[in-house]
Order: C-alpha cells, then sequence, then structure tokens
C-alpha cells in the first residue's frame, strides 16, 4: 500500500495529467477563441451532464450504510436541483443558456444533445450503479480540480465573452466555493476507507475513468464544429441500380446508402457537422432523431477514414 500522503498524491497527479482542462476545446474556450456556435453548442451539451449528477449522488446514497456520509452527501442532491424551484445548479445552469442566447425550453428538451455526449454522460451513471461505495466516491473527485477551472473560466467569459450576460456564470461562481468543500469531504472519505493497494488502485482507476469521460464529452462537443470534407485517400463509385455510393479506400470499401449519400453531398468542407445535421433536420422534420443520427453517422465514417477534417 502507498501511505496516506503517497495516496492521495496519486490521485492529485491524475487531475495533473488527465483532467479535462488541458482538452484543446477548454484550452480555446480560455483563450477565448471559441465562436458564438461552439460556445452555444457546449453549454447545450453539459447541460446533458449537469442531469445525470443528481443521478449519479442518488445512487451513491443509495449504497450508502452510514446516516453521517449521508447527511453530508445529500446536500450535493439540493446544490443541484435547489430547495425550491429556480434554485440550484440545474437553473444556473440554464440561466447560463438564456445568457449565450439559447431556449431554456429548448435545451431542457435534450433534443439537441450529441450522440457522443450522451454516451460519455450515461456511462459515468453506469459506473456508478455497477461499481461499490469507494469506487463512486473516487470517481467523483475531479471536483478537487474543478475549483481552479471554474476560477479560470469566469475570467475568461468576463474578458473574452462580453456577450454573454453576467448572471449567467452564476453556475461558475457558486462551484468555486461547493467543488472544494464536496472535494474535501470525498477525498478524506477515499483516504480513510481504502485500506488495501487494490482498494487504492481502483480509486485511482475510478478517477482516471471519470477524466476519461469528460475528454469524451468534449471531444463530442468539438466534433460538431468541425467541417468535414471527404478524404483525398477516398474514392467514390455510383452505384445507379441501388442509388448508393461505394466509397473505395486504400484498405477497405464502404457502402453508403441513400440516407448516408445525401449527408456525404453536404461534406464540403466549408460547413460544420452541426449545421449540416440541422440542414438534414430541416429536410426531415418527420424523423425526430435525425439531427442525433447525422453526428452518428458522421463519426463513424470519420473513423473508417471516408472523412477527413478541412483544415
Amino acid at each position: 500500500m502507498w501511505n496516506r500522503e503517497e495516496f492521495e498524491q496519486r490521485m492529485r497527479r491524475v487531475g495533473k495529467e488527465r483532467y479535462h482542462d488541458k482538452h484543446p476545446f477548454n484550452l480555446r474556450m480560455h483563450d477565448g477563441t471559441l465562436s458564438r456556435e461552439e460556445l452555444q453548442t457546449w453549454v447545450r451539451n453539459r447541460y446533458y451532464y449537469q442531469t445525470r449528477i443528481p443521478l449519479k449522488d442518488g445512487l451513491i446514497l443509495a449504497k450508502a450504510s452510514d446516516p453521517a456520509f449521508r447527511r453530508e452527501w445529500v446536500h450535493r442532491l439540493l446544490d443541484h436541483d435547489g430547495q425550491e424551484p429556480g434554485e440550484g445548479g440545474l437553473a444556473q445552469w440554464l440561466d447560463l443558456a438564456s445568457a449565450v442566447g439559447l431556449e431554456r425550453t429548448e435545451v431542457v428538451s435534450l433534443r439537441g444533445v450529441l450522440p457522443g455526449v450522451r454516451a460519455a454522460c450515461d456511462d459515468y451513471v453506469r459506473f456508478v450503479e455497477s461499481n461499490d461505495l469507494l469506487a463512486s466516491v473516487a470517481a467523483s473527485l475531479t471536483e478537487m480540480f474543478a475549483g481552479d477551472i471554474m476560477r479560470r473560466r469566469i475570467a475568461a467569459f468576463e474578458e473574452h465573452y462580453p456577450w454573454v450576460q453576467t448572471e449567467g456564470l452564476r453556475y461558475f461562481q457558486s462551484r468555486t466555493q461547493q467543488a472544494p468543500k464536496d472535494a474535501a469531504f470525498g477525498l478524506r472519505f477515499v483516504l480513510e476507507h481504502a485500506r488495501s493497494a487494490d482498494e487504492q488502485s481502483r480509486c485511482v482507476s475510478a478517477l482516471e475513468r471519470k477524466c476519461e469521460i469528460l475528454w469524451r464529452l468534449l471531444d463530442a462537443v468539438e466534433a460538431a464544429g468541425r467541417c468535414p470534407r471527404i478524404s483525398r485517400h477516398a474514392q467514390l463509385r455510383n452505384e445507379p441500380s441501388t442509388e448508393q455510393i461505394l466509397v473505395v479506400l486504400p484498405e477497405r470499401a464502404v457502402r453508403i446508402n441513400t440516407s448516408g449519400r445525401e449527408i456525404l453531398e453536404l461534406c464540403d468542407g466549408a460547413r460544420s457537422a452541426s449545421e449540416i445535421a440541422r440542414t438534414l433536420g430541416s429536410r426531415h422534420p418527420e424523423i425526430e432523431q435525425v439531427e442525433s443520427d447525422v453526428h452518428h453517422f458522421l463519426e463513424q465514417i470519420e473513423h473508417v477514414g471516408v472523412l477527413e477534417v478541412a483544415s
């Protein structure tokens, strides 16, 4: 086993190496180089993560047999849901949504949530659901690093995004106080209850997994703002009998059906993935999940090499 100090340093090292403050999207946010649409996409999608936090905390409460632990942890639910309607972190995030120009009802509907964001956030809930109390609390310890990123974020918004109304920053301001307090309790619990080398290792792995989930969320948001085009290594062959396209790549061939063909025709390197999805959504209003399906399709075919990102 590591001694207590070594164990804590191992946990903190995860944040130094893997926390999402180092993700290129967050770096651009803090440098002030995000477009209005990119910032709106992040706010809209990050709200889905905010809605998963109370579910995660409810699962953690259900695992705890110690009343003292439950009395402390239940504050997290109230911090997010509030004592009354219109209070708490979820309401504050919706204030941010309004401040960046989004409709609150549209954000609450979750219709615009990217499939990659939904998958990452749902994985977090499943992780807590399927692991014990110790690992679940350890995964929450990204809060150790949240206070610093919130302070940088407030400064970045005030300097680079003056069009965002000041009242929209209340969530960040509240988390500069809440996150360190919550993290101190969680860290103390983990340090006291990880009583074997295996348990310590599981805690470090849980925190790494949470950092990975936050990173995946930003990967999906960043991908929505990229402008895809047909790969320079791809050759397209029409199949008149089926109206499909055969995409021939150096090591494989990919057959694209008629729906995929309609999407590919918009991949000109000038339109962002979000613009392509909105265009298809307006063309096919009868398909409820069309925008989500477009993002999923673009992600898949970029992965196999059909698309590349315009520089």
